[in-house]
């Protein structure tokens, strides 16, 4: 623990400073002096990434909010607009919304650190609980954040979510009233939860304020689960801790890094880049990946109340181990039986994930009923009667006996363990919705210049993308976020601004009110939008059978299919991310007629092999020689769908040749440092092994 400062400044300013307030002796005492048990192994680093994230966050999603715009007509665009049109606004947004699945990746790891080592054990009862509290604040950190962009998932998880609150007797409707702020998830609602949002995080650095200072009264804990007697069993926390939880961040960082630069939207949900719809409802309505074990606990308990108490209880339980567990051994590396059960109970959160992005049906609700009674049996069931009935091997007389090298390779195998076990979880959410989606029909993957950490878009297929878009696209669909100088952006298809200029000229736009008040057409210019294809929703509707022509900007990113597990991990290691364009792609060939024997096409409607339920009311859009080329380039209907998919990605992610080449640079520095920090490390902790 830390005792009273030992820190003497010399220097006359410092020490005024320090007679009045003396904060340099605290910092020096707290993160210089404090003596750190020397068994340490990177289970450990945790907590200060944990740190780290928590920084990201409040100081990226304080930037964001000074662009973000809280109403339900503007937050979906405010959100594209920071993307597009901020400097670095992409960069914001990766950091902000990877960072958050970045935090709860770290959380669990330090969770799941504290569970096995028995961190939670007198006299860090209070540091434990403080560790709950913090946990539970992020989860409502994180839901709130993941409704602000307005997206079709952001929505309706929230409609879902805040509903549960009806289940409590009495005062349950009220809650939700005052949580929706009405009788239905809307203005009112984005608000509150944007306040909170923005709010809590401060919250949750005042009680992680709160959790060190418990921790440096209690102490750390340490592998062997002994505590510190003597000079030898401890190291001072500068420079030994530092820099090995500096090495560590920076492996983090470059985890975190390949998300944000090369697939970030890998852990995303492709619906929320289709605007908030309150009269569509989504075929499955997933949470995020960090929600889906309590998630499958609600869904596994057929009354709403008893899932509802299920799944705030799944989290409260948490706080009560330091009297459910009352075994005088700490550390389960002692505890052969408690070991075992503690690694069956790892697997039941993973399957439990796993569960939560199925459908709740058939065998996987019966799968989850069993699954939750196994989980809450490990808390009330197992740790008393172990601690009871079991015999621990004999544990180190102290930390200086304790051999540390002999576990790190057991601890690398445990962190590809929870990465694939991560995987299974994300691939179980992506093969649920996909299945509900395309009915198993899956688009070919088709070669694109953009694949890969430095691909590039193909300028020549972006021109002739944006023509078939033109001629061909923009007679039924819009293309909201994109405006006429963005065809002379930099990564675009390539046009000098005089050639977007003339290209908006073609166009006339009503403007107005002039000096006397009459509307007026005029040419276009580079900052008009480009125009749509019709003046409201009922007119598009009306022109196409009642069907409703989706909005291009984003369509790339809107659509999704099954690669499923284990694709869906190497897709991470390969940086998959063309879903969007194979699909656009097969949907524009996908066409048959006529239609297969025995399916029953509805009147007004069109066969296409890739389109959910493949019956589509859109038309064959384009045909051999539709398109004139002036390059050459094959006139025919596989070239207009690759070129007019190339263009599609480039609408919906503007920045991605400037993102891979930041990533690149950032990739190439954090593997120096991390290469710099780590023979430091074997250098300074060279005398203390």
């Amino acid at each position: 623990m830390s005792g009273p400062s030992t820190y003497q400044p010399t220097n006359p300013a410092l020490k005024w400073i320090e007679r009045r307030l003396p904060i340099i002796g605290l910092m020096h005492s707290s993160f210089v002096s404090y003596p750190t048990p020397r068994n340490l192994n990177y289970w450990w680093t945790f907590g200060g990434i944990l740190s780290f994230m928590l920084g990201v966050q409040i100081i990226t999603g304080v930037i964001l909010a000074m662009h973000y715009t809280p109403h339900v007509d503007m937050a979906f665009n405010s959100v594209e607009s920071i993307v597009r049109d901020v400097n670095y606004g992409w960069l914001l947004r990766y950091l902000h919304s990877n960072g958050a699945s970045m935090f709860f990746v770290a959380v669990y790891i330090h969770m799941v650190r504290g569970l096995y080592y028995g961190s939670y054990k007198e006299p860090r009862e209070v540091l434990w609980i403080l560790g709950v509290i913090i946990y539970l604040l992020m989860m409502a950190t994180g839901f709130m954040g993941y409704v602000l962009p307005w997206g079709q998932m952001s929505f309706w998880g929230a409609t879902v979510i805040t509903n549960l609150f009806s289940a409590i007797p009495y005062v349950g409707d009220s809650i939700v009233t005052l949580l929706w702020g009405g009788y239905s998830v809307g203005n009112p609602t984005l608000n509150r939860f944007f306040s909170l949002h923005y709010l809590l995080p401060f919250v949750i650095a005042g009680v992680v304020v709160l959790h060190v200072w418990a921790l440096h009264i209690a102490g750390q804990n340490n592998p062997a689960g002994v505590e510190p007697k003597t000079e030898k069993d401890v190291v001072p926390f500068t420079p030994y801790a530092t820099i090995k939880d500096g090495f560590g961040m920076v492996c983090f960082m470059i985890f975190f890094a390949w998300f944000v630069f090369y697939v970030p939207n890998y852990l995303g949900d492709p619906d929320n880049y289709i605007m908030a719809n309150p009269g569509v409802t989504p075929a499955h309505i997933v949470p995020e990946w960090y929600y889906l074990p309590f998630y499958a606990i609600l869904r596994s308990i057929p009354s709403k109340l008893g899932g509802v108490i299920a799944m705030f209880g799944a989290i409260v339980v948490l706080a009560f181990l330091p009297w459910l567990d009352n075994a005088k051994t700490r550390s389960s590396r002692y505890r052969p039986l408690a070991k075992q059960f503690f690694w069956m109970f790892v697997v039941t959160c993973i399957l439990l994930g796993w569960l939560g992005g199925k459908p709740a049906e058939g065998i996987y609700t019966i799968a989850s009923r069993i699954l939750t009674f196994v989980y809450f049996a490990y808390f009330l069931i197992v740790l008393p009667v172990l601690s009871k009935i079991e015999k621990p091997r004999a544990v180190p007389n102290s930390i200086a006996d304790d051999v540390l090298a002999k576990y790190g390779k057991k601890a690398a195998s445990a962190i590809v363990a929870l990465v694939l076990a991560g995987g299974l979880i994300a691939g179980g959410v992506q093969n649920a919705k996909a299945a509900d989606e395309h009915g198993g029909t899956v688009p070919p993957s088709q070669s694109w210049s953009f694949a890969g950490p430095v691909g590039k878009f193909d300028r020549g297929a972006l021109q002739r993308g944006y023509k078939v878009y033109k001629e061909v696209c923009s007679t039924c669909h819009s293309m909201n976020l994109l405006h006429f100088r963005n065809l002379a952006d930099e990564g675009g298809p390539g046009f000098t601004a005089a050639q977007a200029q003339a290209v908006a000229s073609d166009v006339k736009v009503q403007d107005g009110p002039n000096d006397v008040g009459d509307m007026f057409d005029r040419p276009g210019r580079l900052a008009d939008p480009f125009p749509k294809p019709f003046p409201n929703e009922n007119a598009a509707r009306a022109a196409n059978g009642g069907a409703y022509p989706p909005d291009l900007s984003l369509m790339a990113k809107a659509r999704n299919y099954d690669r499923g597990f284990p694709q869906f991990v190497f897709d991470f290691f390969t940086q998959f991310q063309e879903k969007g364009p194979n699909y656009i792609d097969a949907l524009l060939q996908g066409y048959v007629d006529p239609a297969p024997a025995g399916f029953q096409l509805p009147q007004g409607s069109y066969y296409n092999t890739y389109f959910p339920g493949h019956a589509i009311k859109m038309p064959k859009p384009i045909s051999d020689d539709q398109v004139t080329y002036d390059d050459g380039t094959p006139q025919k209907v596989a070239n207009y769908a690759h070129d007019v998919s190339t263009f599609l990605m480039w609408t919906a992610e503007p920045h991605l040749e400037a993102r891979k080449r930041l990533g690149l640079q950032v990739m190439v520095f954090l593997i120096i440092l991390a290469g710099l920090l780590y023979f430091t490390k074997k250098k300074v902790w060279a005398d203390a092994h």
